[in-house]
């Protein structure tokens, strides 16, 4: 428990290489989400609170920034050196 399973010594130089390529990819494909998600989801509450308080576009624009920078952050964190 707690090893780090790219320190197997039953894993041969290719398997290894094949785990890293898969771990490199899944990154790949979940960052996009991320950073959209993170946009349109805080935009969009910024849509709804704009709504509700009749101060169109100014909060949706600020919330897309929130989203924008909480996505930078959020790929910051996963980035960071260990």
């Amino acid at each position: 428990m707690g090893e780090n399973p790219d320190d197997s010594p039953n894993l041969g130089k290719p398997q290894k290489a094949a785990r890293n390529i898969n771990n490199q990819s899944a990154l790949a494909m979940e960052l996009p989400f991320t950073i959209v998600g993170a946009i349109l989801l805080a935009g969009f509450l910024g849509y709804l609170a704009d709504r509700w308080l009749h101060t169109s576009p100014w909060l949706m624009i600020g919330g897309g920034g929130l989203g924008f920078v909480s996505s930078i952050v959020e790929i910051a964190r996963r980035f960071r050196p260990r």
